[in-house]
């Protein structure tokens, strides 16, 4: 399944920005680290937020804003379960001049 999405927050910049609309789909497999997720904020189930992958081991994943000083992630609430996990960005539909692939990208902090 399909989701469209829309960005929020600096947290993301300059992957991603607010006012970007993006198309999630659902993660059929173990995400991958460096890959921007769609998952359930674990201290408020109905907040979703986009990160990246940082980590992945034992059934949760480490998840952290592209932008640390702009982002709450797993440096404030820790590892979220992989069933918080609910897909991986994939393409950025809007606004027109940022239309594109959201590819892995390296990631190292």
């Amino acid at each position: 399944m399909l989701r469209r999405v829309a960005v929020t927050g600096r947290s993301m910049e300059p992957t991603l920005r607010a006012g970007d609309w993006i198309v999630v789909t659902d993660l059929v497999r173990r995400p991958k680290v460096g890959e921007i997720v769609l998952v359930r904020d674990p201290r408020d189930p109905d907040r979703l937020m986009l990160k990246r992958v940082a980590a992945v081991a034992d059934g949760s994943c480490r998840v952290l804003g592209d932008r640390p000083e702009e982002s709450t992630d797993s440096r404030t609430f820790g590892p979220v379960p992989l069933s918080n996990v609910l897909g991986r960005a994939l393409f950025r539909y809007g606004p027109i001049g940022r239309i594109g692939w959201l590819w892995r990208a390296s990631f190292v902090k």
